[in-house]
């Protein structure tokens, strides 16, 4: 300030003395001197993992919204009383539980004491209302993962302040411990304008973990998770976790420059060999929760004879949609031959021996079931065999699929066309109607089989208490003589292995389903970070992100 008032005296002087010279006036910093630039706090410390996708939504609890991001952030976000072990089995999570266990046989309730430290980002306690919720919606909407177990308790209750909550059944059911995962937070759900598919359709509302949300930008393709200030529990050792999508040349890219410390990527052979060039990766295979199937609908019109859905599935080379499907990557050693249980579950045993593929007895069977081929395909009373082929928009390998299917019926004089409804209309509406033929969609597996088997292929129902009917299954496959046992495994009277072997070929002469593949992703990870692994069965890769490390920082 002095140098520049000193500045200002000599011009005003200059302005009115004849003896001022033109020379410049001093400057006001030194040209020697360099701006100081300083920087504070710590280094923060993250882990970047390379994703195909993040884009939404993503409830837990919805077919239309599963995916591995889905997975990743429900795991890492939401509470959930049980998590699957190292083998695949239920444990307690007592950094949300003090207990839950059986405390009554009749009628068989369970109770569950949740820790009075737990609650929500916003503050807002975990308790029995998140529990009511969730139940009341997996009961009564269309579209959701195995509800066949929520539909089995009568009523829920609460004391001490909605800490302890009592679930009680109708019926047994042991595998209830599959129950109540990624609880969603009722206190700002339960009223919300819109409906069921709005729920976490863009994001989540409030989180109940050791990570809490900073950013969620699909446009860009981003989900930056940092520590949360909120969790009662150890806090994680990382700072932030960043997911972020990529194509599989940029993930390979990042990986080499060290920008990406891991990815988990859909891959096929090429990037299989992409990733092998990648010096020091680590690479393994991480299944998921799902099961590419193809489900003849028995409730449409031209499927409703179980002659017709032999001769489509007679007409399909289930061997060749299986190598066009997994194209010779990972999922292509986790071939789905069970109507039920996953190729990576405990329990899985091989059912489905032969290829689906016959044409003579495809064409025996439309013949017999009055269908006459002309030069443009097959009719029966004047009216052409054209089947309507869905599959949920931009979802892959789904699309792909239906697509080749087709390119195999028509070879079979069968006419069809592929129609891609978003994930949302097709699961909570087109399949809760009858004018869908052929689906190919996911079958997901939430844990417990019996459930699966009910929730898949079990006839629709009232609910315990008369008010509202249960959705149909997928497929809107009703058959007596196998409901029976159905219940008998969801309810433990019969072993689930005893029912399967007298189920799975009573469904595969229904001709409703053809599995496919399990759809599993590749992880690749360098030596810079430790704890990054495939994680639990069904949990997903960053269910392990608190005790993940970096060791280069």
């Amino acid at each position: 300030m002095r140098r520049l008032g000193g500045v200002l005296v000599a011009a005003v002087l200059c302005g009115t003395a004849a003896a001022c010279t033109n020379a410049p006036p001093p400057p006001l910093v030194p040209k020697t001197e360099a701006p100081v630039i300083t920087t504070t706090g710590p280094k923060v410390t993250e882990i970047v993992v390379g994703v195909d996708d993040v884009a939404g939504g993503y409830n837990p609890h919805s077919l239309a919204a599963q995916s591995p991001i889905t997975t990743a952030l429900s795991s890492l976000l939401l509470p959930s009383p049980f998590r699957p072990g190292n083998d695949g089995a239920p444990q307690l999570d007592r950094n949300l539980m003090v207990s839950a266990k059986v405390t009554k046989a009749e009628p068989f309730t369970v109770t569950y004491t949740i820790r009075k430290d737990a609650s929500w980002s916003d503050s807002a306690p975990i308790a029995a209302e998140d529990f009511y919720y969730l139940w009341q919606r997996m009961r009564a909407e269309p579209g959701v993962v195995d509800p066949a177990g929520y539909r089995l308790i009568n009523n829920i209750s609460a004391r001490e302040g909605g800490k302890v909550v009592e679930v009680a059944f109708g019926k047994p059911f042991p595998g209830w411990r599959s129950l109540f995962s990624n609880l969603l937070p009722a206190h700002l759900l339960k009223d919300a304008p819109g409906t069921w598919s709005n729920v976490l359709a863009t994001g989540f509302p409030a989180t109940a973990g050791p990570f809490q949300v900073r950013s969620l930008d699909e446009p860009r393709g981003e989900v930056v998770l940092e520590r949360s200030d909120r969790y009662w529990e150890v806090p994680t050792t990382l700072d932030r976790v960043v997911i972020r999508r990529a194509t599989h040349s940029a993930m390979a890219e990042s990986l080499s420059k060290g920008d990406n410390q891991a990815v988990l990527l859909r891959a096929d052979a090429a990037d299989v060999n992409l990733l092998r060039g990648i010096k020091d990766l680590t690479t393994k295979p991480v299944p998921r929760n799902e099961v590419v199937q193809v489900l003849l609908r028995p409730v449409s019109e031209q499927l409703g004879d179980v002659n017709v859905r032999k001769a489509v599935v007679a007409a399909l080379d289930r061997e060749a949609l299986i190598s066009f499907g997994t194209q010779s990557g990972p999922s292509a050693q986790f071939r789905a031959d069970s109507y039920v249980v996953p190729p990576s579950r405990t329990g899985y045993r091989k059912t489905i021996t032969a290829n689906t593929l016959d044409a003579a007895a495809s064409e025996q069977l439309l013949t017999g079931a009055g269908y006459s081929k002309t030069g443009g395909g097959w009719q029966k009373a004047g009216k052409a065999l054209k089947l309507r082929i869905v599959a949920p928009d931009k979802a892959e390998p789904y699309v792909s699929i239906a697509n080749r299917i087709k390119a195999q019926l028509q070879e079979r004089g069968i006419d069809s066309e592929v129609l891609t409804p978003t994930a949302e209309d097709l699961h909570s509406k087109q399949l809760v109607e009858s004018n869908v033929d052929i689906a190919v969609v996911p079958r997901v597996d939430a844990g417990d089989s019996a459930a699966a088997l009910a929730s898949s292929y079990g006839c629709a129902g009232d609910a315990p208490d008369g008010a509202t009917p249960n959705p149909r299954n997928p497929a809107g496959f009703c058959d007596p003589a196998v409901q029976a046992d159905l219940e008998a495994a969801l309810n433990g009277k019969v072993l689930l292995s005893d029912v399967l072997a007298r189920v799975e070929p009573l469904i595969a002469a229904q001709a409703v389903s053809v599995p496919l593949f399990q759809v599993v992703d590749l992880l690749g990870v360098l030596p810079t970070v430790s704890g990054v692994d495939a994680g639990a069965p069904l949990a997903g890769v960053l269910s392990g992100a608190p005790e993940w490390r970096r060791l280069d920082r």
